[in-house]
């Protein structure tokens, strides 16, 4: 928003991008049933049409954040080729967006129609340890415990 009131126009990509930036810190604040659109068109400054002219409901909003973060992990780490620069990766995305971060691992998990996203999320992060972990550990049981227990570790320490 300008200082006169007046939103300025924004091409369409640059405006979607605003409302994606905005709408990760308003759910990050306080989850996606605490969140109207009101509040992210507030962030973002613009009228709460302005976010409808863009994405059609608050969950297709949500949605486009959530793919939006994910996306940039999985560049950022490499995915699905995974090597010893995905987690500092993962680090550089986390400290770059913590917003985005915090509301992809933690928001999104409570979030009973969004958590299906995040299974798929901790069920690649297993399987990803599993390759690396699994063939230096010769208890199964011990393997597939530390395979579970690693993604969560990281997401926790970041």
């Amino acid at each position: 928003m300008s200082t006169d009131g007046v939103t300025r126009r924004l091409p369409r990509a640059q405006r979607r991008e605003q409302i994606l930036d905005a709408a990760t810190e308003a759910f990050a604040r306080t989850g996606f049933a605490a969140t109207s659109l009101d509040d992210v068109a507030a962030q973002a400054g613009v009228t709460r049409m302005i976010v409808y002219t863009h994405f059609e409901s608050k969950t297709a909003l949500y949605q486009a954040v959530l793919a939006r973060m994910r996306d940039r992990l999985a560049a950022s780490t490499g995915a699905p080729d995974f090597d010893h620069f995905s987690i500092a990766g993962l680090l550089r995305v986390a400290a770059a967006e913590p917003a985005g971060f915090r509301l992809l691992f933690h928001h999104a998990a409570r979030e009973p129609e969004f958590r299906a996203e995040v299974d798929r999320m901790r069920a690649a992060g297993f399987a990803v340890a599993h390759q690396y972990l699994a063939p230096t550990i010769p208890d199964p049981d011990w393997a597939n415990w530390a395979c579970h227990l690693v993604p969560i570790v990281v997401q926790e320490a970041v």
